[in-house]
């Protein structure tokens, strides 16, 4: 995760192939006004997060496999905290 300063803005990023994930991550954390401040494999481990580290902005693959309740792909209501939720893989 990279060192920015509070202006960053804050992604959790939720892709299920391990590979895609670190990659994503390892490109968001490039720029100076993107913090990725957490990853999940599935989207309940997405939704924890979210929950947890509140987030500007959830990240995640549309397409994750079952057993995962996976995220919808308009938002993260099920926590109640107002992070904006983009489908971005798949």
């Amino acid at each position: 995760m990279s060192s920015t300063g509070p202006s960053a803005i804050r992604i959790v990023l939720a892709e299920d192939q391990s590979m895609v994930r670190g990659a994503l991550a390892a490109l968001l954390d490039l720029e100076d006004d993107l913090e990725v401040v957490g990853q999940a494999a599935d989207g309940d481990e997405a939704l924890a997060l979210v929950d947890a580290l509140r987030p500007d902005v959830l990240l995640t693959d549309i397409e994750m496999p079952v057993p995962s309740s996976g995220v919808p792909a308009t938002g993260v209501p099920a926590t109640g905290v107002p992070a904006t939720g983009v489908p971005a893989t798949g």
